[in-house]
Order: C-alpha cells, then sequence, then structure tokens
C-alpha cells in the first residue's frame, strides 16, 4: 500500500490559509465589507471576467505589451550584452551609467517617453522595454565576465579563433545568468505595463481594469483585474524557469 504523499499537497497549504485568513476577516468586518468582498464574490468575479467578460480581452492586451515589450528589451540587451562583457575594461567604463538608469524607478522616466512618443501604445512598451532592458543586459554582461576561466583557458589552449571562443564558451557560460535576467526582465515589464495602462492614458490592460474598478467602486473587479495580474506574472516566471531548466540544464556542472 502506498503511502500518503503530503509533499504533493504543500505549496496548496499556503494558498488554503490565505483564503482561510480573508473569510476571517470578512466575516469579523476588519475592514468596511464594501472595500472588502469575500474570497467567492472575488473569484466569481474573475471567472466570469475571463470567461467571456471584459478582464479577458484585458488580460491578453496585457500580456501582448509584457511580451512585446520583454522581446525588443532581449533582441537588444543581449547582443549588448555579451559584446560588453566580453571585454570587462569596456564593461567597466559604461557601468556607472547602466546601473544608474536601472536603478532609476520607471516611473520617473515615464514624463520623458511621453514627450518622445507622446501618449499611447508606443509609450507603455517602450518604457516597459527600456527598464527590462537594463536587467537583462547587467545580468549577460556579468554572466559572460564571469564565465569559467578553466573552459577559457581549455579553448584557447586548442586553438579556437575569438570568435570560437565568444560563440562556444562565452555564450553557452552566459546562458544561466542570462535567464535570470530574462526572468526578472519579464516581470518588471509587467510591472511598468501595468502601472502604464493605469496612467498613460489607457483604455484597456489589467492596470486600466484595476484603476477603473476602483473608481467605481467595483471592488470584486478590481480584486479580480488584481488577481489575474499576479498569475500573469508568476505564469511568465515559471516558464521562462521551465524553458531555462530544458535547455540549460548543465548550468553550474
Amino acid at each position: 500500500m502506498k503511502r500518503f504523499n503530503f509533499h504533493m499537497f504543500m505549496p496548496f497549504a499556503g494558498v488554503a490559509g490565505f483564503i482561510v485568513v480573508w473569510y476571517l476577516a470578512v466575516w469579523a468586518q476588519v475592514v468596511d465589507p464594501v472595500l472588502l468582498p469575500s474570497p467567492g464574490q472575488t473569484f466569481h468575479a474573475l471567472w466570469t471576467g475571463m470567461a467571456g467578460g471584459q478582464l479577458g480581452a484585458d488580460f491578453l492586451k496585457t500580456v501582448e505589451r509584457t511580451i512585446l515589450s520583454t522581446l525588443i528589451a532581449a533582441v537588444i540587451a543581449i547582443p549588448l550584452g555579451i559584446f560588453l562583457g566580453a571585454s570587462e575594461k569596456l564593461y567597466r567604463s559604461v557601468e556607472f551609467v547602466i546601473d544608474f538608469f536601472r536603478s532609476t524607478p520607471a516611473s520617473a522616466v515615464f514624463p520623458l517617453f511621453l514627450v518622445i512618443f507622446g501618449v499611447g501604445e508606443k509609450t507603455k512598451i517602450s518604457v516597459a522595454a527600456f527598464g527590462a532592458s537594463l536587467v537583462i543586459l547587467f545580468n549577460v554582461a556579468y554572466g559572460v565576465m564571469n564565465a569559467r576561466k578553466t573552459r577559457l583557458l581549455a579553448a584557447k589552449v586548442m586553438g579556437a579563433s575569438r570568435w570560437r571562443v565568444l560563440r562556444d564558451v562565452l555564450l553557452l557560460e552566459s546562458l544561466p545568468q542570462t535567464f535570470v535576467g530574462l526572468r526578472n526582465g519579464v516581470s518588471l515589464a509587467l510591472v511598468i505595463v501595468v502601472v502604464a495602462e493605469m496612467f498613460i492614458g489607457s483604455a484597456d490592460g489589467l492596470g486600466h481594469r484595476v484603476f477603473d474598478a476602483q473608481q467605481l467602486f467595483q471592488m470584486p473587479d478590481m480584486y479580480a483585474a488584481i488577481f489575474a495580474a499576479g498569475a500573469l506574472g508568476y505564469a511568465l516566471n515559471l516558464i521562462f524557469l521551465l524553458i531555462e531548466k530544458r535547455f540549460v540544464h548543465w548550468a553550474g556542472k
């Protein structure tokens, strides 16, 4: 007879505890019932909204903007990160600029992108791509610079050209750190996109849905949109993690 495997259900323990605490908070009226709907009301709004309501369309629009922003960031940042990381002196010469803008809150540069691109789709995507590209660039460059010296030395001893060293050693060695950058980049892109949808003249997207529901005091819809955004962020991070495990299974070996 097989023993019951409790470990399979461990991830659900926190979820169950959260829902129980939520129900207790609603029952005890810790917060005004108008401001804190029950889990049942919230998940009903989530289900109906995603199954054919406006929330589903807003969800897909945010997915589209986030993926597009991340792709643009990756296309720009990965080659540039490899180029800068291949020469540590070159990277150190621009490190302050990269770290400065990487540390600058994305919301602080919204006005700059509004001036350049105006109120519209380009601003949302470009500001998210800007924030994500700096995170990806930083990780790729450090991944290249921290490539194992023994493998680099072995490739040079065997007479590999500079291009072969870059392609077959530095590029492969940097992949684990590149995926770290991509996971962080897509998470940051989602945050920036949602914030941009709230405040930069948007008529759709999860950010707009959260803000619009809050303004109209449609609290179940607001919480549903928040949970949808959280589920999206978790799913995107998980997808990149699974891709990393599938294609970079040799990391650390």
